[in-house]
């Protein structure tokens, strides 16, 4: 008797590489999994300006880095004595405002340089909702302000594919190469509310699918669909209900690279996968020869692979087998 019903999502027509450069931008799944590519030698930059949540947000710091904005003294507030950014997380505050300007401009141009090379843009959109100030600019982060300074609206699903839409024709003039992932993270926003939260991401599903089919070089990957109606338990989420955990998330990886990169990088991905695990094995005795050969080994596989990947970097991996060699 099955008690639940398994869904593979279609594999895409065109693929992820390693010589691929991935700009990953949206809601904390879209940096679990950009962990998980960077863990496999990808080259990503992710979420240059910290997690973001809604469409606008994402939108609008994408043209950012497309226009190369650098930031001034005025487009920071100072709240509790730390100087910040709306469109900013908390990690580029500062109690100087010269030093959060040089972090986010630092960032900024990070982004812009990335961006323009970038092969795939894969945005995780987590809500529909957003927070706006007075003179109604669309905060990223609300910083820990009182939640009264703010205006929440919900983004009806015109607004989300507009916003999107706009923010993808300035993208394909920058760079017109580029092709976009988009995924609905299975995030449960419940502060707003049950209904709210499935209103919000209803909104963001139907806005990314009318984008999708309107555009060539866009496609889907149903990581909220792959929590919510395969898996659907609540044993798949982390303590607070909210957050899917490590179970859940490993099963999402595991069909992104099923659906969604190439073979070639499934073969090496597997590899890097052994290098990782001999990297992180900690020896009974250190000082056996067992272990020198054990070193020399994977450091045989390590120079292997790089030299049959150049576009791969390994140096972190040849510096630690080298070095527990030369420590012998």
């Amino acid at each position: 008797m099955e008690f639940r019903l398994p869904f593979t999502p279609k594999p895409f027509v065109h693929k992820l590489a390693h010589h691929h450069h991935l700009f990953l931008a949206g809601s904390c799944f879209t940096e679990q999994i950009g962990a998980k590519l960077t863990n496999y030698k990808f080259k990503t930059i992710d979420n240059p300006n910290g997690i973001l949540f809604n469409p606008i947000s994402i939108s609008e710091n994408i043209i950012s880095y497309i226009d190369q904005k650098m930031y001034k003294e005025n487009d920071l507030f100072l709240n509790n004595e730390i100087w910040g950014s709306w469109n900013h997380h908390t990690r580029f505050s500062d109690v100087n405002p010269a030093q959060a300007l040089e972090k986010i401009n630092q960032s900024q141009k990070a982004a812009h340089d990335f961006l323009k090379k970038a092969d795939w843009l894969i945005i995780t959109l987590g809500s529909s909702y957003v927070y706006e100030l007075k003179n109604n600019k669309v905060v990223a982060n609300c910083h820990k302000v009182p939640t009264d300074k703010f205006n929440k609206k919900l983004l009806s699903a015109l607004e989300v594919e507009n916003t999107l839409q706009i923010m993808l024709e300035k993208l394909k003039s920058f760079n017109p190469t580029i092709k976009a992932i988009f995924t609905i993270s299975p995030v449960r926003h419940l502060r707003d509310g049950f209904v709210e939260n499935n209103r919000s991401k209803a909104n963001l599903i139907s806005a990314v699918h009318d984008i999708v089919s309107s555009n060539e070089d866009c496609f889907y990957f149903p990581s909220y669909e792959l929590v919510i109606d395969d898996l659907r338990d609540y044993r798949f989420y982390a303590e607070d209900m909210v957050h899917p955990n490590y179970q859940a998330t490993q099963y999402v990886w595991e069909k992104f690279t099923t659906a969604c990169i190439d073979e070639k990088s499934l073969l090496i991905m597997k590899e890097i996968g052994i290098i990782n695990a001999a990297k992180n094995h900690r020896p009974f005795n250190p000082t056996s020869n067992q272990h020198l050969q054990f070193l020399k080994t994977n450091l045989e596989k390590t120079v292997q692979l790089q030299q049959s990947n150049p576009y791969i970097d390994l140096t972190t991996e040849l510096d630690f087998f080298e070095s527990g060699i030369n420590n012998f």
